[in-house]
């Protein structure tokens, strides 16, 4: 029996699919980060994606700097923030 390969797209998705799937600790966070978020119930990247980030700032112990490490986490998996507006003069 012969497999037939996955075209790119499909791969693209399944690998979209898995890297929302993985939990907070697989992404690189300290352990303190990834306990302070699992207190709050977010246990995956799918969780951590659908939070605001005032969300995260009102976790307690959770300030810029942890925010800042959880973009860095998710940037090197391929999730990116928007790039910030330049404010009109």
């Amino acid at each position: 029996m012969t497999r037939i390969p996955l075209n790119a797209a499909a791969q693209e998705s399944e690998s979209l699919m898995s890297k929302l799937e993985m939990s907070t600790a697989e992404i690189g966070l300290t352990v303190r980060t990834t306990n302070c978020l699992e207190e709050r119930g977010i246990f995956t990247v799918r969780d951590l994606l659908n939070c605001t980030r005032a969300d995260l700032l009102s976790i307690s112990n959770f300030g810029e700097k942890t925010l800042e490490e959880v973009y860095a986490s998710l940037e090197s998996i391929g999730f990116y923030r928007k790039a910030r507006q330049a404010m009109a003069v």
